[in-house]
């Protein structure tokens, strides 16, 4: 495992599904954000890349701009949808996203995918990218 934390936005209208995922990536020595919206979040990750950006579908209908996310090299965008949510993809979509999630059911599957690209970008040398969490801002 990397030295730093990995960060990851939660992007959504959801608050209580992504203070569920915020705690469970807190306790996995993560750092998580919740950014009010996109505009908000595009500035964050503009600053200071995250590893993955996780964004609720419904976001990304209300602001194109999230497929824009910056992240780390190596990082990645997960789009997630909630179990009542029927899939509606924007053209363009699957080329800029690595996976699509059911949240909460597929939590684990997200943690894994954090694992995975965090591994990624060790492995890969791209870890001196990433950012001290110190310098990130704070949010909700």
């Amino acid at each position: 495992m990397s030295t730093l934390m990995a960060t990851i936005l939660l992007i959504g209208s959801d608050e209580a599904l992504l203070e569920g995922l915020a705690q469970s990536l807190t306790a996995l020595g993560h750092r998580a954000l919740m950014p009010h919206d996109v505009s908000e979040a595009v500035d964050i990750a503009t600053a200071h890349p995250p590893l993955l950006a996780v964004l609720g579908q419904a976001a990304l209908h209300s602001d194109p701009r999230a497929l824009r996310i910056p992240v780390v090299p190596g990082g990645a965008l997960v789009l997630y949808r909630t179990p009542g949510e029927m899939a509606t993809m924007i053209a363009g979509t699957h080329r800029n996203v690595l996976a699509e999630l059911i949240l909460p059911l597929e939590r684990n599957r997200l943690l894994a995918l954090v694992h995975h690209l965090e591994e990624r970008v060790r492995v890969t040398g791209r870890e001196n990218h990433r950012d001290a969490p110190s310098e990130l801002p704070h949010t909700r």
